[in-house]
């Protein structure tokens, strides 16, 4: 007999997220991803001056903030036909190749690694056993069994408080778990050092961007970044070189720490290569641009159909039409009033509709996103995939190596097909990281080299035309495609829409009833005890899953929501 569960809120993730599943003879047979409050931002927007957009949109979400920022701006670039500085784009790519490294590590750890691993089990390893396997496995200076011993001392303080601390209300003995005491401890050591290591990347945002989160350096035109080397009040090679060290301290612990991590527990986990597949178009936008124009980028997009990587078209520049005119949300299932089929974002409507939570009606805030008229996945794996399929020589090398090490672990061979899974979007996540780190180092010094041949410009101020213009800005963000779409009549806007990952992710069913990237991938998968349902939030915490960014709250009434007293 079918069980239905409800898990609401969704924790470790970003936002208000209920996932129901219908289970059957121990597996999900259907399932509904429903986003719990409504993104007004939209309307905020309307009317504005399109130059303060981007220091509203970075604050749809507290994570994803200079996604947001640089992505409407450049939208707003892209319907004036601007040119950005060079400069300006390096710095651009600093910070958002900076801010993706840091969600990775910090989703990887802090969000999903306790999915995995048994935390109480690592009492039982023993730290001699777990620094041999860690220094058989990479060269990280963090792998002594000192630091085990130290960390399974804590570990057993903690316990023997009743206190877990960070570690409550983890699903540990679950039968789901498979990793040794030995894989434990290192893996629960290595959470408590990236605790250490995500800062710099934060640093190199927060040196770039003037703050972090919610940098305050970006402009439509370019960045506000003053470059002199003899003022200490600008962008100084002393501050250069600060980042410069922060980028090789991340590369040393995303190499040897996190791609190793997610290969050695991804060998453990074999048997979930063959889970959470789910919907198999993959869409990725290009992004780090090279030229001023925005046609040239040090990392590839573009679309798959059905898992084919043969069927890859790219995506080439911000302003392609293929992508362009691909896009397209409906709102059939979802809580705003509609009727009118699936809308193009130009012509988007955001006018809430709400009438509870209805299984074969409206049961989601989010709305269902398509790219030319079908569901896709996006994220890591879809960049990942996308890059494979347009033969991205530092993405082959990271994928295969990655492979080659699971492979040896597991002591079978991993196909790339494997990545089509729960455990595959992990580890792409975990390529797509390495392949930042090198260009972030990559972008540094091109930043150094065009600033040494005197090219020291970093804004284009911009015009406004009378009339009707329309523009679209991309993303490849940590969690995915993101866009940012907007008309401006007479300097002004008079429509915006964000169409984000986890809206691509988290979608309802849309105009055709077809089930969105989290719904399908849950079907068929394994469910031990449905009272402690590890293995669904195994699957939904492979996409990360940002709804602050699908959707938010707004009293129309402006009646007051919340009160925040500053200390």
């Amino acid at each position: 007999m079918a069980k239905r569960i409800t898990i609401d809120p969704i924790t470790r993730i970003e936002g208000h997220l209920r996932i129901d599943c219908e289970i059957d003879g121990g597996k999900v047979k259907k399932a509904w991803a429903s986003g719990q409050m409504w993104r007004g931002v939209e309307q905020i927007l309307l009317g504005r001056d399109p130059r303060d957009a981007w220091s509203i949109t970075q604050r749809i979400c507290g994570v994803c903030t200079t996604v947001h920022a640089i992505t409407s701006v450049r939208a707003i670039e892209n319907a004036l036909d601007m040119e950005i500085p060079l400069n300006a784009q390096y710095i651009r790519n600093l910070i958002l190749t900076a801010h993706a490294i840091h969600d990775h590590i910090v989703h990887f750890y802090h969000l999903s690694a306790l999915d995995w691993v048994d935390v109480t089990s690592a009492l039982k390893a023993d730290p001699v056993k777990t620094a041999q396997l860690a220094e058989g496995l990479s060269s990280w200076t963090g792998n002594s069994r000192h630091e085990f011993a130290k960390v399974k001392e804590r570990l057993t303080g903690f316990v023997g408080t009743g206190q877990l601390g960070i570690f409550t209300n983890g699903y540990w003995g679950h039968p789901a778990m498979k990793l040794p005491p030995e894989v434990n401890l290192l893996a629960t050591t290595h959470y408590l050092q990236a605790l250490e290591v995500q800062r710099k990347a934060s640093k190199i945002v927060a040196v770039l961007g003037s703050k972090s989160p919610h940098i305050q350096n970006i402009a439509v035109g370019g960045v506000s970044n003053p470059i002199d080397f003899d003022s200490q009040s600008s962008l100084t090679m002393e501050r250069l070189l600060a980042v410069k060290g922060w980028i090789d301290e991340l590369a040393d612990f995303v190499k040897n720490v996190y791609l190793v991590d997610v290969a050695a527990i991804g060998a453990y986990y074999a048997d979930w290569t063959a889970i959470g597949k789910g919907v198999t178009e993959y869409l990725a936008v290009p992004d780090l641009p090279l030229d001023t124009k925005g046609t040239q980028f040090a990392l590839p997009g573009g679309y798959i159909k059905d898992g084919d990587l043969a069927t890859f078209k790219a995506i080439k520049s911000f302003g392609d039409a293929f992508f362009r005119d691909g896009v397209e949300e409906s709102v059939k299932h979802a809580w705003y009033k509609g009727g009118k089929g699936a809308l193009h974002p130009f012509k988007g409507e955001t006018d809430p509709d709400y009438t509870d939570f209805q299984d074969n009606g409206k049961y989601s805030w989010v709305k269902s996103p398509t790219f030319y008229g079908k569901p896709a996945q996006v994220g890591p794996l879809a960049r990942v995939l996308a890059m494979v399929a347009a033969e991205h020589a530092p993405t082959v090398k990271y994928v295969n190596q990655t492979l080659d090490t699971v492979s040896s672990l597991a002591k079978t061979k991993v196909p790339v097909a494997a990545l089509h899974s729960t455990i595959g979007r992990h580890a792409a996540r975990a390529v797509s990281c390495a392949v930042q780190v090198d260009l972030l180092a990559q972008q540094w010094q091109m930043l150094i080299d065009n600033l040494a041949k005197g090219d020291h410009k970093t804004f284009n101020r911009p015009t406004f035309p009378k009339g009707e213009v329309t523009g679209v800005g991309f993303h490849e963000a940590p969690r995915g495609a993101l866009s940012h779409w907007v008309v401006l009549k007479d300097g002004k806007i008079s429509n915006y829409q964000c169409v984000v990952p986890t809206t691509w992710n988290a979608a309802p069913r849309n105009e055709n009833e077809a089930i969105g990237p989290y719904e399908a991938s849950l079907l068929d998968t394994p469910v031990a005890d449905p009272e402690r349902p590890l293995e669904v939030l195994r699957t939904v915490h492979s996409f990360d899953p940002c709804l602050a960014c699908a959707v938010h709250v707004l009293d129309t009434d402006q009646n007051e929501v919340v009160k925040v007293q500053v200390l």
